[in-house]
């Protein structure tokens, strides 16, 4: 019988009673699973910031290795009483922050880190993660093993910081490794490259490290356990009485996550569509009933009634524009350009042209780079180099967008009405989602407004 991989984030282990909760989906199972768990809540933010200080402080390994080691003592104190136990997994989780202070060191020394070190200091927040989670299991009866990444054989393609799984090369290995009775205790975030070097899957990588490892295996499912009611029509913090979406397709999902829902990483769907293997969310502060999840996400193609499932957003998104009299019209100016910006390893969202307006959406944390790299192109380029940040990205996804007309005319009457302009849109690009740009201090007005046409006029009950 195939296995349920279980992936639990950071924001299910906060505080020492989620660990309680943690402890109970696991049992709620009734068989063994594989679990893949993120770091701490915090401690790759924490680990990030210790990389960057012990480039000038040598006082900062021995530091970080206090503070996660007495982060979540008392927890373990709580959830164990054998104080023989607590003991052997608090020197398992010493031996690791040795290793990781002994890495902190020679960046003191050095006052550089190299890509691949970095990778590697910051997978330890998810060792320690599992290492905690596998002694608090068997201490509850639940037979469990730790298996980092290295032992299994999860190969990547060896790219430093945002690595993919090498599936030709993992997926036999990571089955066989993981196809004993009991249960697999697995850090997310990072694989390793075929000559053996840490490598991080991009962050909030662990969704896709989950998913990974559920290709894999051939899991009958990939069930996410979250701190939310899974996938939503719109943000609860902007919009009333938002619904639940109970059903997904692979393309719906990828996109709600693209373009700012938190629900799953946008990786998370790329090792699932193909095999069908179906993704549940759940929500760990609600009925931990594991033959319930909130949202699904299948090949299932469900048209809900008024086309749009979810509107979405995201602040992460900028725009370096190359204005001029016919720029739009000059063949080699885009070509030099994303030339320029690949060399720089910087991704291209979308491009949008005009005849005097070429309009490139990046990053916003790349936009500086852009910028540069693009103004010393040589011979230098035709027009003037602008950019813009203060812009919000708005999507509406759902199925059947680009088959029913109508759908973009209410979008901007609803925008219309409220007086928000619009700087720019593209419809077209994916056959579920149509795209806009408003001002940051429009964004949320504007996600009110799509909301409110599309989703609350519907009966509460209405399935979408």
């Amino acid at each position: 019988m195939s296995k349920t991989v279980v992936k639990f984030g950071g924001s299910n282990l906060k505080c020492k009673e989620d660990i309680g909760r943690v402890i109970q989906v696991v049992k709620n199972y009734q068989q063994p699973v594989v679990i893949v768990v993120s770091a701490f809540f915090g401690v790759t933010n924490y680990l990030i910031e210790s990389l960057e200080k012990a480039r000038h402080d040598e006082q900062v390994a021995t530091k970080t290795k206090e503070f996660l080691f007495n982060l979540k003592r008392e927890t373990l104190e709580l959830h164990i009483e054998d104080s023989g136990l607590v003991t052997s997994i608090l020197s398992e989780i010493g031996e690791l922050l040795d290793e990781l202070g002994k890495l902190l060191q020679g960046i003191a020394l050095t006052g550089d880190a190299s890509k691949a070190l970095e990778d590697h200091v910051l997978a330890y927040g998810e060792r320690i993660s599992a290492v905690f989670l596998t002694g608090i299991l068997n201490n509850h009866g639940i037979e469990s093993k730790v298996a980092f990444p290295e032992s299994i054989g999860l190969i990547t393609d060896g790219e430093f910081g945002n690595a993919s799984v090498d599936f030709v090369k993992s997926t036999n290995i990571v089955r066989e490794s993981l196809s004993g009775d009991f249960v697999y205790v697995i850090p997310g975030f990072y694989g390793l490259s075929a000559d053996g070097k840490t490598t991080l899957l991009g962050r909030g990588g662990s969704d896709y490290s989950a998913a990974a490892i559920a290709r894999c295996i051939g899991a009958s499912s990939l069930d996410i356990w979250k701190d939310v009611d899974g996938f939503l029509s719109g943000d609860p913090k902007i919009v009333d009485k938002p619904i639940q979406i109970q059903k997904l397709t692979y393309d719906e999902a990828a996109e709600l996550a693209y373009f700012g829902a938190k629900i799953l990483h946008p990786r998370t769907v790329e090792p699932l569509s193909d095999p069908h293997i179906p993704i549940r969310i759940f929500n760990i502060y609600g009925v931990l009933n594991v033959q319930e999840p909130l949202s699904v996400v299948s090949a299932e193609k469900i048209v809900s009634k008024g086309i749009i499932k979810s509107v979405t957003y995201s602040d992460d998104f900028g725009i370096l524009k190359i204005k001029g009299s016919g720029v739009g019209g000059k063949p080699g100016i885009l070509a030099k350009v994303t030339t320029a910006l690949l060399k720089a390893n910087i991704n291209i969202s979308s491009v949008l042209t005009a005849q005097t307006s070429i309009n490139i959406l990046i990053f916003k944390k790349d936009l500086s780079t852009a910028y540069a790299v693009v103004s010393v192109i040589d011979p230098p380029i035709a027009g003037r180099l602008q950019i813009v940040e203060d812009i919000t990205v708005i999507a509406a996804v759902g199925n059947g967008i680009a088959e029913n007309f109508g759908v973009a005319a209410r979008i901007f009457t609803a925008l219309a009405k409220n007086e928000i302009n619009v700087m720019m849109s593209c419809s077209g690009a994916s056959l579920i989602v149509s795209y806009f740009l408003v001002g940051i201090n429009d964004r949320t007005r504007a996600v009110k407004a799509i909301h409110h046409e599309f989703f609350e006029t519907i009966p509460a009950h209405t399935e979408l």
